[in-house]
């Protein structure tokens, strides 16, 4: 390899791979848990004292938060109530079934790199040199996972639906989530400047791994208290009546205690609310519901069974 590449090569390497220095100070995420849950009640999100306690030391602790539970309870609005309660940006990777490295890490520029080697004349002099300088930071795609580690301002990284994944991507996660850095073969490693404050989110649809779970703080995140429930209703739509907003979310949570496929989320009992509002209806009664439940029941099977359990009149 021709000495001028390989100094070419070495200084990208060293302008990619960043470590904190001595003079490095990490955020102060929270002062404490109680101002956690002042400055995300100011961000529309209301933190019980679990929830406060855990974010708090997600931050102080620099350590992964992974939240659990079922669809609708807040997890993933729990990420972003902190991006805009700090004002760090918020960088989320969605999960699914066959997410891979590409996908959530970084992959080459094919395009780029094949239009490099055409405009290459055939030397094995110039081949030499233009292997060497299409795997450079030039020709690297960034994707969410190591777009967080690599950004020096303050980072909310959301892994969203964590257990969507093929089991083979946790160990992926597990490079990322213990030292923060990963390897680039080409490259070398890549370690965080500053730590992103690091949010992952589960339904529980299959069970993460002791190791991914050893290296986060966990919370499990159900559905509220009717109490909290409607406190959470009147945050989100202010001009919901105080008797709307109780007959609303008992309504709710009977709903919940059936046996359906899609339990209401609490960001639908939110919709539901501000439907009752645009139709102006002052009383939930039978017939209201009936003709509203589209609003928080999206499965066939769900809605004849809310009719049929509920004893409401089928609109």
């Amino acid at each position: 390899m021709p000495s001028t590449v390989l100094r070419s090569r070495q200084r990208d390497a060293r302008d990619l791979v960043t470590r904190r220095t001595c003079d490095d100070v990490p955020m102060t995420w929270f002062e404490s848990p109680a101002d956690v849950a002042t400055r995300l009640q100011a961000a529309g999100y209301l933190a019980d004292a679990a929830t406060a306690t855990t974010a708090f030391l997600a931050g102080a602790l620099e350590k992964p938060l992974l939240l659990e539970g079922p669809a609708g309870v807040g997890k993933t609005e729990l990420a972003k109530a902190v991006s805009r309660a700090t004002g760090a940006d918020l960088v989320r990777l969605q999960c699914y079934e066959g997410l891979d490295e590409a996908r959530a890490l970084y992959e080459w520029n094919y395009k780029k790199q094949l239009l490099r080697i055409q405009a290459t004349n055939a030397d094995d002099l110039d081949w030499t040199r233009t292997h060497d300088e299409i795997f450079t930071e030039e020709f690297l795609l960034t994707r969410p996972l190591l777009t967080a580690i690599r950004r020096d301002e303050p980072t909310v990284l959301l892994i969203d639906e964590v257990d969507k994944t093929d089991v083979e991507v946790e160990g992926l996660l597990l490079e990322v989530l213990s030292d923060f850095q990963v390897t680039i073969p080409e490259l070398g490693t890549v370690a965080a400047v500053r730590r992103p404050y690091v949010v992952l989110t589960s339904n529980a649809s299959r069970e993460l791994s002791e190791a991914v779970k050893r290296r986060c703080l966990y919370l499990h995140l159900d559905y509220p208290d009717a109490a909290r429930e409607r406190e959470i209703l009147l945050s989100q739509v202010p001009d919901l009546d105080d008797r709307i907003a109780e007959q609303l979310v008992a309504t709710v949570g009977r709903l919940r205690d059936l046996e359906l496929k899609k339990a209401p989320s609490i960001a639908e009992s939110v919709d539901w609310a501000r439907t009752l509002l645009a139709l102006e209806i002052r009383d939930l009664d039978e017939k209201a519901v009936a003709d509203t439940l589209g609003v928080v029941l999206k499965h066939a099977s769900d809605h004849e069974r809310a009719v049929r359990e509920l004893k409401l009149a089928k609109s």
